[in-house]
């Protein structure tokens, strides 16, 4: 874990620098960096959201095949083919969630989330966190605001820290200011 450190001056006006207790937002630091382009999405959701999605249509389908077509119950073709169709629409919705992923190039990075996507220079980047408790990594950008990226979520575990230190990495290489810091 990074450990912060704290300037201290002593009774001879000598500054030295004391290590700090650990810094707790301190993502991983890659040994080398990932070629370019590079895309980071949610491997766990994504396949949460596909099986749920097969069961989902196989289900419907075998229902729809064995609904009665006869008697006071029955169901016609145009119903049955209805119902099954529910499966592909709300796989569809559910592919939303699928959806989220971060792509890293030479010119910058695009946030794709659910319903909306992003194009960032390297520069518009300030900071890249994922702290203890946040769902998805965070990007401060230079104008204040801050971009959730649903592409590296919390929920992947050490996978997660490592995409966000590789991608907070990137940034803190392709990312120059005016002071340089």
């Amino acid at each position: 874990m990074k450990r912060t450190s704290v300037q201290v001056t002593d009774n001879h006006d000598h500054d030295r620098e004391v290590p700090g207790p650990p810094d707790p937002f301190a993502l991983p630091v890659p040994e080398r960096l990932p070629a370019l382009p590079v895309t980071f999405r949610p491997t766990r959701t994504r396949v949460a959201v596909f099986a749920v999605s097969a069961v989902l249509i196989l289900t419907l389908v075998v229902v729809a095949l064995i609904l009665p077509d006869d008697g006071p119950t029955a169901w016609s073709v145009p119903e049955r083919v209805a119902f099954a169709a529910l499966g592909p629409l709300i796989s569809a919705g559910l592919y939303l969630l699928a959806r989220p992923r971060i792509v890293a190039d030479e010119r910058g990075v695009t946030v794709i989330n659910t319903v909306r996507t992003q194009r960032l220079e390297w520069a518009q980047i300030v900071r890249v966190n994922l702290r203890p408790g946040d769902p998805w990594v965070l990007l401060d950008l230079d104008s204040g605001e801050v971009l959730p990226a649903m592409g590296i979520q919390a929920s992947g575990g050490k996978a997660a820290r490592r995409a966000a230190g590789e991608l907070r990495a990137l940034v803190d290489e392709r990312t120059v200011t005016e002071r340089d810091d």
